[in-house]
């Protein structure tokens, strides 16, 4: 692994391995310099592809790299399953496949058991997040994070119920609550689903606030039984737009001169068994 690159700090079964890569490590430049693992941003392709081997290469496993449309579907890997399928979420019961998402800014979360040969990663966006909520106290939600947990649960034969108790949380580097200005319609989104929510937004400017993104994660996790939740804590040294060792896509494609449509590079958060 690249020194630069984090290494969750979480009581995790010994086969589970798992990693947060940087922009350190790579062969890109400019915007993209260097560890830029998105074929979807401008970089030159054979730059991504190098940068994806040598990522490859670190784990010791297959990352399988999706197509995410900040929703919340899943996709089971298996050794047959092919890059750029659609979806925000991986799991994996086999072993050297890494369930991987790409991420700069968005929140990623990485889940094993304790007793379960069973991994996952979810691309936490807001929208993903948030989900959808129906019932007239919004009690039904679907979200990334329900559907991880479900879709880890019908792999194993088990609910969600059962599998909570031995289930836990990494979460990694994202923008920051003191970063991440959004509308009302966000705020919304999220006390749809759970009233108690509006405590994670502080009132900025007439109009909008400051999402604190982790917090939010910590509470849909905590709400579906996953109590032991590691990683990101909202402080600064986890937010993405605040340092420059990670990308962000807010920072990027705010910065003088930048280019219509240009948001610089993706990291990856990686999870698999061994």
């Amino acid at each position: 692994m690249h020194p630069d690159w984090l290494i969750p700090d979480w009581p995790a079964p010994p086969r589970v391995r798992a990693v947060f890569s940087t922009r350190a490590g790579g062969v890109s430049s400019g915007v993209y310099d260097s560890m830029n693992l998105g074929d979807h941003v401008g970089d030159a392709p054979e730059a991504v592809l190098a940068n994806r081997d040598r990522l490859a290469r670190a784990l010791g496993a297959r990352p399988v790299f999706m197509r995410q449309v900040h929703g919340y579907g899943m996709l089971g890997l298996s050794s047959q399953t092919r890059d750029g399928l659609v979806a925000d979420g991986a799991w994996a019961l086999t072993p050297d496949l890494a369930c991987t998402v790409m991420v700069a800014d968005c929140l990623p979360i990485l889940l094993t058991h304790d007793t379960h040969s069973v991994v996952a990663a979810l691309h936490a966006g807001w929208r993903g997040l948030a989900g959808t909520a129906s019932g007239a106290a919004g009690t039904q939600v679907q979200g990334i994070v329900e559907s991880g947990l479900a879709a880890m649960g019908q792999a194993l034969g088990c609910s969600v119920a059962d599998l909570a108790p031995g289930l836990m949380a990494w979460l990694g580097p994202c923008i920051g609550p003191r970063a991440f200005e959004v509308g009302q319609e966000v705020r919304a989104a999220f006390v749809a689903a759970d009233r108690a929510a509006g405590m994670h937004f502080a009132a900025g400017a007439p109009g909008k606030y400051w999402a604190d993104l982790p917090a939010l994660a910590r509470s849909r996790l905590h709400a579906s039984g996953v109590s032991r939740v590691y990683g990101n804590d909202g402080g600064a040294p986890w937010c993405t737009v605040g340092h420059s060792a990670f990308f962000s896509h807010r920072r990027c494609s705010g910065r003088p001169g930048a280019a219509a449509g240009q948001t610089g590079g993706r990291m990856a958060a990686c999870i698999w068994l061994t």
